[in-house]
């Protein structure tokens, strides 16, 4: 390392991509710093995975404990404490933010401030005090994802939640407009039902979850408007958000026409957009609208810069961005560079039922022309269902006519868990055989990969 820098590495941005390479350098004896302008941790760890699944979990055994009526439980005097459900979210929190103490014990210097880049291996960090001018001889951009708000006016005036602050409040909300019905907006409105709110969710595209696949949709959509009493309007556009007293007034265009609801909480789970707010054309670095533009090997335009995690891909889930880390960190020690390999990743719902979808869909396999052959199978077709009183869901496995499993969803109890076992699959290139011949528990959940497995086999679509 040249004299004239303060470090080898410098690492932007201190979610879980941005510690897990910082913390693999570290380990590696170079000299790293790595700079974040919130908390540590980021999205997974502080704001969205833990506390959120924490959340979940608890308000599902709630709700499930609710329903436990019809096996002859009783619930009349079952309630929830809402302020100790919010010291268990931070206490999750804090067991599992470990960073900035193994960041410590590694040596690794944590520069609080936003980074901007000055020059090709130059930053100034803007924080609380004057700004900082650091200099690296590589640098790696993790700096994540910003909200995209959508074009909805009214944001600077009137008061709204986003997802990291809508497992937050104060109190729980009694009427709630969800904006955007993706995976992460689900997820809060079935946490606010189990609350007992009231709760609508507003989807600018003709269905919920609109990046997976019609199956998929339909059944969230049946199982929370009728379960849960979610209301959902699709091809529906929030145009204005404004206060009006003590609610908020929402202006929004369906059908062709302008309409207005008062909700007391607005939430906004429109999406993520790369935050690539960070001077990038003085370090020579490209991006675009998907964000900073990598190679199979994560470098950047720039040589001595490489990217990982959401600000490459604003839907990297925390095992994905972590890979990215440790993968950026391989490249750049290593001169025999590797090649990404995001075959197995999963993506996951956390409502009850769950949801679990890896490799490709119908939808992607259809845009591909790609040929194909699925099976379908509910969870009504195992004993498990029968056990658990559960018929809300399936299992879908999508292969091509020599074997090769292709792309697989599950709705229903532990679907990441039980969908592990086809990830395993495509990542290893294990044929559909190998799965339908694998013993499974007769009466557990995870026997429907192989009832469904054995199916496709037979199946000659």
């Amino acid at each position: 390392m040249g004299k004239r820098f303060d470090y080898e590495y410098i690492v932007i941005g201190g979610g879980v991509a941005g510690i897990s390479a910082a913390k693999q350098l570290a380990e590696a004896g170079r000299k790293v710093a790595i700079v974040e302008k919130n908390l540590l941790g980021g999205n997974g760890t502080v704001f969205h995975d833990v506390p959120g699944a924490m959340l979940s979990n608890i308000m599902h055994l709630y709700s499930r404990s609710v329903a436990g009526s019809r096996f002859g439980l009783s619930s009349a005097n079952l309630q929830y404490d809402y302020n100790k459900l919010m010291a268990w979210r931070q206490r999750a929190i804090i067991k599992a933010n470990t960073a900035k103490k193994e960041l410590d014990a590694l040596g690794v210097t944590v520069i609080q401030g936003r980074a901007r880049f000055i020059g090709t291996y130059d930053l100034v960090v803007e924080g609380a005090g004057e700004p900082k001018n650091v200099s690296a001889s590589k640098f790696i951009i993790a700096s994540g994802t910003l909200l995209e708000t959508g074009g909805i006016s009214g944001l600077e005036t009137t008061p709204f939640l986003t997802p990291n602050t809508a497992l937050a409040t104060v109190r729980p909300p009694k009427a709630v407009m969800i904006v955007g019905g993706g995976p992460t907006g689900c997820e809060i409105a079935q946490y606010y039902t189990e609350l007992g709110a009231k709760v609508v969710i507003v989807e600018l595209s003709d269905r919920i979850l609109p990046a997976e696949d019609e199956d998929v949709s339909k059944v969230i959509e049946q199982y929370l408007a009728k379960k849960c009493g979610v209301k959902i309007f699709t091809q529906t556009r929030v145009t204005n958000l404004q206060r009006d007293e003590a609610l908020t007034r929402v202006t929004f265009m369906r059908g062709g026409e302008e309409k207005t609801v008062r909700v007391e909480t607005v939430v906004l789970a429109t999406g993520y957009k790369p935050n690539t707010d960070l001077d990038l054309p003085k370090a020579g670095v490209s991006f675009d609208k998907k964000g900073v533009v990598v190679d199979r090997t994560l470098q950047t335009s720039a040589r001595n810069v490489f990217a990982i995690g959401g600000v490459i891909d604003t839907h990297c889930s925390t095992e994905k961005a972590i890979y990215t880390g440790e993968l950026a960190v391989m490249n750049m020690l290593d001169r025999t560079k590797t090649n990404g390999n995001y075959n197995g990743f999963m993506r996951c719902m956390d409502t009850d039922p769950q949801l679990a979808i890896v490799g490709l869909t119908e939808d992607d396999l259809l845009k591909r022309h790609r040929k194909y052959r699925k099976t379908l199978v509910p969870l009504s077709a195992v004993t498990a269902s029968i056990i658990n009183d559960e018929t809300a869901g399936f299992i879908k496995i999508l292969a091509d006519n020599q074997g090769k499993i292709l792309g697989a969803a599950m709705i229903g109890p532990n679907a990441s868990e039980i969908l592990q076992e086809i990830a395993l699959a495509i990542r290893h290139n294990l044929p559909l055989i190998e799965v339908a011949s694998t013993p499974h528990k007769e009466d557990d959940w995870n026997n429907i990969v192989k009832v469904a497995a054995k199916k496709l086999l037979l199946t000659n679509n």
